[in-house]
């Protein structure tokens, strides 16, 4: 921003002049806060306010008093990013707004519930999410910017815990690393087949007008998070997508016709273009998923019975060659089943975050072990598979320490670096700002000091 004097002058101006007139009405819209031109109203509080509400965010302490912070704050940053000249990637941008709205009408049921919702139509809703994507992405790159030089050695970690307070040492719950081994009960031809068929019959039905595609996939798809929309996934880029699934997609151009039966990991598909918009491509699709048989489940145990005996009675190979030869999980097969926390990116798992029937299986092994095969719901593909798990360590719930938790207690290190030099550049920013809090807005604790200044210090 620019020399405060100027800014004392111009707010000063626009904090008398500002009205926000709503239709039919002559309500004056009320100026809470001016962050050095620019005015914080109300309004744009309340909105957050019940914004977090309906995410059931906790607000601490009084939300009249971090809101409005926030939002300079983040003014701050943006004002930064203009410096900066920080642009962010618009497609990304599109990418997790569509994103969004697919989850909102997932969850509510339609665009039009949505709507009813938020009260807008459903291009002011995009626009409005577009814009605090955005926003928050510039605001990330200008904190990552301000952090970027950081340097923490071994020895900065190790002084940094030997002088953390006894009560400050996190508390580390049970933690488990684990390699898995699964096998996809084979299905019958005839299955397959019988599959074929419904869809085919349900594409024909499509092409001579006798259905809706939509209300097929309401009746019958069996992916629970489309069909209750008629199918729509909403607008998605190509990767998004399953590759089987994106290379029939994009080559769609008639919106009246219906694709040939596309076979990926989670079933079958019919598939019809909806809308192309640059890279992104909206489809509504029909999926359906061949049933295992009882049997078919009963044969898969008792081939993992059998490499079992192999591994454990025999020796005749490994786990790790087990997995190599046998194993149909793409996610660990070339990584010798290791499991991978996709939270934490690290091999190790606490209880909760594990599949159940994984979680009760490790629950029963030593490390080393290996558990008899077991029925299990693949939680990505919402299917029934076999499995067998082998304990590769069990970390015991204790307090932090730095030959176990080395990377944790960095992580803590590198995160408290980064706050305090982004709270020093925070500082700066703030003294040479012009801030005005208007009265009834003062009263507060703020997180961050020199909001409230005296009428010396803004000339």
């Amino acid at each position: 921003m620019k020399k405060k004097s100027i800014f004392a002058g111009i707010a000063l101006v626009i904090a008398a002049a500002v009205f926000a007139a709503a239709p039919g009405n002559n309500v004056i819209e009320e100026v809470a806060w001016m962050i050095g031109d620019e005015p914080i109203y109300k309004s744009e509080i309340e909105e957050m306010y019940q914004e977090l509400l309906s995410d059931r965010a906790q607000v601490p302490g009084d939300p009249y008093c971090y809101i409005p912070e926030q939002i300079a704050i983040e003014r701050l940053f943006l004002h930064q990013a203009d410096i900066d000249t920080v642009e962010v990637q618009e497609s990304m941008v599109q990418m997790q707004v569509e994103s969004q709205l697919n989850y909102l009408i997932n969850n509510l049921g339609s665009r039009e519930k949505v709507e009813q919702y938020f009260r807008k139509p459903i291009a002011e809703i995009r626009e409005y999410y577009a814009t605090n994507m955005r926003n928050r992405a510039r605001v990330q790159q200008v904190r990552a910017g301000l952090t970027k030089n950081l340097k923490v050695t071994p020895g900065d970690v190790r002084r940094y815990f030997d002088q953390l307070p006894a009560d400050s040492v996190p508390f580390v719950p049970l933690q488990v690393e684990v390699q898995v081994l699964t096998l996809n009960p084979i299905i019958p031809r005839q299955e397959i087949d019988d599959v074929k068929a419904r869809l085919r019959d349900y594409a024909d039905r499509v092409t001579r007008g006798e259905s809706e595609f939509s209300t097929l996939a309401i009746l019958y798809s069996e992916d629970p998070g489309s069909s209750v929309r008629g199918g729509e996934l909403g607008f998605m880029g190509r990767g998004q997508l399953v590759p089987e699934y994106a290379a029939v997609a994009f080559n769609l151009n008639d919106p009246k016709k219906v694709s040939k039966i596309v076979e990926t990991e989670y079933g079958f598909h019919i598939i019809q273009l909806i809308e192309k918009r640059g890279d992104r491509i909206n489809t509504r699709h029909i999926l359906l998923r061949p049933k295992v048989a009882e049997k078919d489940l009963v044969e898969a145990v008792t081939r993992l019975d059998s490499l079992h005996a192999d591994i454990v009675d025999n020796h005749r190979l490994t786990f790790e060659e087990a997995v190599r030869l046998v194993s149909q999980d793409k996610d660990t097969r070339l990584s010798n089943g290791v499991m991978v926390n996709s939270t934490t990116g690290t091999t190790r798992f606490e209880m909760s975050e594990l599949p159940q029937e994984v979680a009760k299986a490790v629950g029963q092994l030593q490390p080393g072990e290996i558990s008899q095969p077991f029925i299990m719901r693949d939680p990505k593909r919402d299917r029934e598979i076999v499995a067998m798990v082998r304990l590769t360590n069990r970390i015991d719930a204790h307090a932090a320490n730095l030959a176990d938790d080395f990377q944790t207690i960095k992580d803590m290190y590198e995160e408290s670096q980064k706050q305090a030099i982004v709270d020093k550049w925070l500082a700066n920013k703030i003294k040479e700002t012009y801030v005005r809090v208007e009265d009834g807005w003062r009263g507060c604790d703020f997180q961050h000091q020199g909001w409230i200044k005296t009428r010396q210090s803004q000339e």
